[in-house]
């Protein structure tokens, strides 16, 4: 029995029991898909890791980035500030060399979706 027939066969009996009459956002069109520019290939690789609440490493540290600038603004000690600054601009540099490294590897599908990356933070 393959796979396929299995999924199929549990559709079939949802739709039969009623599991998709009253789901969210029913006769409403469908989001934009925000990986619409990430190759096909790299597509569902990256919906699976999005799902589980992984993020590649350059969207990892833009998050940390995030975080640093947000905590430095709450900082009134200049020490702490002094040190969150410093660790901000490692993080900084460390975001820029992944993005130009990624660049390099993908030109165009990066360029497509850098934009949508960016405003996500």
């Amino acid at each position: 029995m393959s796979l396929d027939h299995i999924i199929e066969e549990k559709i079939k009996k949802a739709v039969r029991d009623g599991e998709f009459n009253d789901l969210p956002g029913k006769g409403k069109p469908l989001p934009k898909d925000e990986l619409a520019y990430v190759p096909d290939e790299l597509r569902n690789s990256y919906r699976v890791l999005k799902n589980a609440g992984m993020l590649p490493e350059e969207m990892q540290v833009k998050k940390e980035v995030v975080e640093l600038e947000e905590l430095l603004e709450e900082i009134t000690n200049p020490e702490e500030k002094a040190d969150t600054e410093q660790k901000l601009n490692e993080k900084r540099l460390r975001f820029h060399m992944l993005m130009e490294k990624r660049k390099k590897s993908n030109p165009r599908a990066f360029h497509q979706y850098s934009g949508a990356i960016s405003r996500r933070f």
